[in-house]
């Protein structure tokens, strides 16, 4: 076994690791950037290294020092975690060539599997079942619009580097092709410096099926059955469940079999991950389930795998690593109940899931669900890493006990004040259409706002936080906005409302409380007159809604712009959030410079309104 581990990575991740390494007794190193000094994997590690400043692209992400910082504090091996240089084939390569342990598959494989033409090229061969679609070296617009028009519409077209929901578009139909390719070969070229691409047919009701893989030195590979994370927003997963629901045994054995080839034909080491997608329009059926792509990692959502197999794939990810057989046989592996897990995001969901930073004050998820997080109260949520926070992660015999109890965890988490999308995850879970498992990746765009949590907090909620604050009262009859003369004023997030309430007790409590309801807090204090108000910015100001970095500043003083013109580019949490015109105007202020950081509630424009003629 490894006697000691160094972790190319921060957060959840970080920690998850940390905890297995620290059950096997085997030392772990942590890195750290200028902004994670006191993180929670820091502290938690026997050992830290600082690797530079708070970017990722001059911390986590430079190889060079991470090596280096494996042989200062003499760690024997580098576990990526997920993201950063995980999925990076020279890094591995530079770790092997250091004389280090890679804590992952080959760089070969990775290599393999990293280009999506040159991976679904090999699996065709393997046989394994692809998406129709045109995979060919020639891609001139006359050649890939006629390949468009044979595969049928509506055709997606995806960046052959592409990964994250960029490089890709959907198009409907022929006279649309042209400005879609377009489009999407300058976003290929802007965020992979390569500007081919391929095209798939769309799939009108797709489910994200996904199967975990592990493979080891001695030639055995395995499966260790499937995940559906169809609960996507924007691309990005949501809510991940084991196993995937309305799967049958047949169609089970026909995926995972293929996932097993898909990772043989690369010559497999370790875990990763075969990701299809279904065609759930008659139900999940074998030849209706075609291959995506492969990710050469341990994935953000392998809790939900590890609580319904029983096994914990970090230690198999280091005793494989070690040189070690697969612990257990194909045939020793089963499924045992169900799981589910939300990834719990520091976002607003009422400003447009803004990245929501700053200190945790108060940060409580109970006890009730696995908890895989690399925060805690007191720790500030950075705006240069990834807005994800935790992951809450529910097992029970039953799909529905599994959600029950998920919403039930999510219900009373407390985050303060800070912004989470608790609220949301809550909404999503509680829906009719996930309830009956009729899912597939568009259900989170379509129902939109009805997924936004509450503004405000129940009546219910605050007549009750009202008799808290107040002292001992009579709650029975509690209303707002009641038609009496016995009335408590609060402020709830600096919002003043009224309750009815019976006789106030003796004391206030002056500092208030926090009221978590539905998975969102809210602050509640006593009204007081001259009290701070909330309140919004002058008319026409354009406020940075985070700290972050400025990357484009796309107007000049004195311009004309029009309502939603876009004025500054805003790169926070890994983002990109653009800041647009409110009205017709001028821009009489600009306090916006390409390249400066920001920090959150500053100007960085004022409009002002063009008067009507």
């Amino acid at each position: 076994m490894i006697g000691s581990l160094l972790i190319a990575n921060r957060g959840e991740i970080a920690c998850r690791i940390i905890r297995t390494a620290r059950a096997l007794g085997v030392r772990t190193v942590a890195v750290y950037s200028d902004a994670d000094a006191e993180a929670l994997h820091v502290r938690e590690a026997d050992d830290a290294v600082h690797i530079g400043p708070s970017p990722a692209r001059e911390s986590y992400l430079v190889g060079d020092t991470i090596i280096a910082a494996a042989k200062q504090s003499g760690a024997e091996a580098i576990h990526p975690g997920y993201g950063f240089l995980s999925e990076n084939a020279d890094f591995a390569q530079a770790v092997i060539d250091a004389g280090l342990i890679w804590v992952g598959p080959k760089p070969d494989s990775i290599r393999a599997m990293g280009l999506k033409d040159a991976a679904k090229a090999r699996m065709i061969a393997a046989g394994v079942p692809v998406t129709p679609g045109y995979l060919g070296e020639d891609q001139s617009p006359a050649r890939l619009q006629t390949e468009a028009d044979a595969i049928g519409y509506p055709v997606l077209i995806k960046a052959v580097a592409g990964g994250g929901g960029k490089g890709m578009r959907r198009v409907e139909s022929a006279a649309d092709f042209a400005d879609m390719l377009a489009s999407c070969q300058r976003e290929a070229a802007s965020s992979f410096g390569d500007d081919r691409v391929l095209l798939e047919k769309y799939i009108l009701s797709p489910r994200h099926i996904e199967v975990q893989v592990f493979g080891d030195s001695h030639g055995n590979v395995v499966h260790l059955f499937e995940r559906d994370c169809s609960l996507q927003r924007r691309h990005q997963k949501v809510i991940e469940e084991a196993p995937a629901p309305g799967m049958s045994a047949e169609t089970r054995d026909a995926i995972c079999a293929a996932a097993v080839r898909a990772a043989q034909a690369v010559d497999y080491i370790g875990a990763g991950t075969i990701e299809f997608i279904a065609d759930a329009s008659e139900g999940l059926r074998a030849d209706r389930i075609w291959f995506m792509e492969m990710n050469t990692r341990l994935q953000v959502e392998h809790p939900v795998t590890e609580e319904i197999t029983g096994i914990d794939l970090v230690e198999w990810q280091l005793r494989v690593a070690s040189g070690e057989p697969l612990p257990k046989r194909q045939d020793e592996l089963s499924i045992d109940g169900w799981a589910i897990e939300a990834r719990l995001y520091a976002e607003d969901p009422a400003k447009g899931f803004l990245p929501s930073v700053g200190r945790l004050e108060a940060f409580d998820l109970g006890d009730a669900a696995r908890i895989e997080t690399g925060v805690e109260e007191g720790a500030d949520v950075s705006p240069f890493y990834d807005p994800m926070i935790a992951k809450v992660i529910t097992w029970g015999e039953t799909r529905n006990d599994a959600r029950e109890q998920l919403i039930d965890a999510l219900d009373t988490a407390v985050v303060w004040p800070i912004r989470s999308n608790a609220g949301f995850l809550v909404k999503a879970l509680e829906h009719p259409a996930f309830v009956a498992a009729e899912l597939d990746t568009g259900l989170l765009a379509r129902e939109g706002d009805a997924l936004l949590p509450n503004a405000m907090p129940s009546e219910d909620a605050l007549a009750e936080a009202a008799g808290r604050i107040v002292g001992d009262v009579a709650l029975s009859g509690f209303r707002l906005n009641a038609n009496t003369n016995r009335i408590v004023r609060l402020l709830v997030d600096g919002e003043a409302v009224e309750v009815e309430a019976g006789a106030p007790g003796d004391d206030v409590e002056d500092d208030g409380l926090l009221l978590t309801e539905a998975g969102q807090t809210w602050s509640v204090t006593p009204f007081r007159a001259g009290g701070v108000s909330a309140g919004g910015a002058a008319d026409g100001a354009i406020l940075s809604p985070m700290p972050g970095r400025i990357t484009a500043v796309e107007v000049a003083a004195g311009q004309s712009v029009v309502k939603g013109q876009k004025l500054v580019t805003l790169e926070a949490m890994k983002m990109e959030h653009g800041l647009v015109a409110p009205f017709d105007g001028t821009v009489a202020e600009l306090d916006a410079k390409a390249g400066a950081q920001v920090a959150e509630g500053r100007m960085l424009v004022r409009i002002e309104r063009t008067e009507a003629t």
